[in-house]
């Protein structure tokens, strides 16, 4: 009995394990969920290309993906709420095996319109496995919850390393039509993240968490909230923008599919691999000079893009891309932490993460149109417009402040 008392060393270390178990779990989970978006994003526009009924519908299937991100985050987010995050993981992992097998089917028939219910499902795991880096900093000290949430997105460096380079290794592997093997791949890989996620203990919903808190437009009206949703929404929604054109401007540029998935590749790690350190820099300098930060490098990539058409021209311009994207989106995220109470937190976040891929969808049914009307530089260009607007509405907001 007296084991159970607070602060007794037997239960502080129990739950230590128990946020190291949960932890490390996210960490396998997410470079494992990783291979998801990254096979849409390096196979999706070229796939629609293929079995599109006009050029001008090739980037649709990746605009569908992040439709499945934008429509299911809140009944993902009302699971995770009733059952618990573990229930809302475990219903994203088998998305993201339908995912996979429904391509693959899609494929072999030459069906466009299944092909983007394929990804519609990619983009229900999709937003699921973006929640990992709040379950992450559920469990942990405030003074930890940065260094937590940005540990879990760094599981993404070893999707940016496995992911193109397993398309890569499979696309050819079924001679009768290019990539059927790598959708299977992708769907094994969610089967795996299932797996791991089964193992994650985290505490079931209270009463206060299920009853929900405060109304959401009480929190919504927040002038940091409001901002900390601007800034999240036009990172990852021009990330989004350009990314979805990239791969599908190199192509029609001439360039290898060996070059296009080795550009993914890096994009990807670049948008992890800092995730190492941005928690603490987080700590250090605050999530609205981070996520400014961000904001800046994304604006220097496109000036890169710009520069010209060659391999490393659009090579530096994605590692830019990822890396104010891991800035600007992890800053906007701890932004968030900051806007509600712990009972609030499922509904809250899932408002933030509905809000960005709202917007993150607009950007993507955008960008494949302008690239087949007006071509790669418009595209490039046009991104400064949102992102002129959000450092402006970052810099009044932290004026205000002061």
């Amino acid at each position: 009995m007296n084991e159970q008392r607070e602060g007794n060393p037997v239960m502080e270390s129990d739950s230590l394990k128990t946020q190291h178990n949960n932890l490390w779990r996210l960490v396998i989970a997410q470079a494992l969920a990783g291979a998801n978006a990254v096979v849409v994003y390096a196979t999706g526009a070229i796939v629609g290309s293929m079995l599109a009924p006009s050029p001008l519908l090739a980037t649709l299937p990746i605009s569908i993906f992040v439709v499945g991100m934008a429509v299911c985050i809140l009944p993902v987010g009302r699971i995770a709420r009733l059952y618990g995050r573990r229930a809302s993981f475990l219903v994203g992992a088998a998305a993201g095996v339908i995912a996979g097998l429904v391509a693959m089917v899609a494929l072999l028939l030459g069906w466009f319109w299944l092909f983007c219910t394929a990804t519609f499902f990619g983009g229900v795991y999709a937003a699921v496995v973006l929640s990992f880096r709040f379950a992450a900093a559920d469990a942990v000290p405030a003074e930890r919850k940065a260094k937590a949430l940005s540990l879990v997105m760094a599981g993404g460096v070893a999707a940016g390393v496995v992911g193109p380079q397993l398309v890569t290794w499979t696309m050819h592997l079924w001679p009768a039509q290019v990539y059927v093997a790598t959708f299977l791949a992708q769907a094994i890989a969610a089967a795996l993240s299932a797996l791991v996620l089964l193992g994650v203990r985290l505490p079931k919903p209270t009463a206060a968490e299920i009853a929900g808190g405060r109304p959401l437009w009480q929190v919504a009206r927040q002038p940091r909230f409001i901002a900390a949703v601007i800034c999240g929404a036009v990172t990852y929604m021009l990330m989004n923008f350009l990314m979805t054109a990239a791969p599908l401007a190199m192509h029609m540029h001439g360039h290898s599919h060996t070059h296009t998935n080795l550009g993914v590749q890096w994009h990807v790690i670049a948008m992890y691999a800092p995730s190492f350190f941005t928690g603490s820099l987080i700590t250090r300098y605050g999530a609205a000079r981070m996520t400014a930060l961000g904001l800046v490098l994304t604006a220097i990539s496109a000036a890169v893009g710009l520069g010209g058409l060659d391999v490393a021209h659009f090579w530096w311009m994605l590692i830019l891309l990822g890396i104010g994207w891991n800035f600007g989106f992890l800053g906007a995220s701890a932004w968030v932490l900051e806007c509600h109470r712990p009972e609030e937190k499922n509904r809250v976040q899932s408002l933030n993460d509905f809000l960005i891929f709202g917007v993150m969808a607009l950007g993507s049914f955008l960008s494949g149109g302008i690239l087949g009307a007006y071509g790669w530089s418009t595209v490039l260009w046009i991104s400064f417009i949102p992102l002129s607007i959000t450092l402006l509405a970052l810099a009044l907001a932290k004026k205000q402040k002061e």
